[in-house]
């Protein structure tokens, strides 16, 4: 099963790039743990990894006011991994579309 769902591909995220040109964050399973994410990176991106840092973020409660009434629910729990390359490797997410 795969270890990592989504790369972020955000402005902060990419801000955060260009201040360190080698510094990518993905969206990554929660039980997933640092030497998993580095393993999985390594094979699909075929890239050497320096290190891996991880946030957990928990699931934040919502409401907001509809025709019907008020709606209530909560956002999903999910944990970033920021990964930084050896110098010269880079990743590009864009070259599949």
């Amino acid at each position: 099963m795969a270890i990592i769902i989504k790369p972020l591909v955000t402005e902060k995220q990419t801000k955060i790039t260009e201040k360190n040109p080698n510094r990518y964050g993905f969206i990554v399973r929660p039980d997933a743990d640092k030497l998993q994410i580095k393993n999985e990176v390594e094979k699909l991106y075929n890239v050497t990894v320096k290190d891996v840092n991880t946030c957990r973020y928990a699931g934040k409660r919502s409401s907001r006011y509809t025709k019907a009434g008020l709606i209530r629910g909560q956002k999903n729990a999910y944990k970033k991994a920021y990964v930084t390359l050896k110098d010269g490797d880079t990743i590009d997410f864009y070259s599949n579309i």
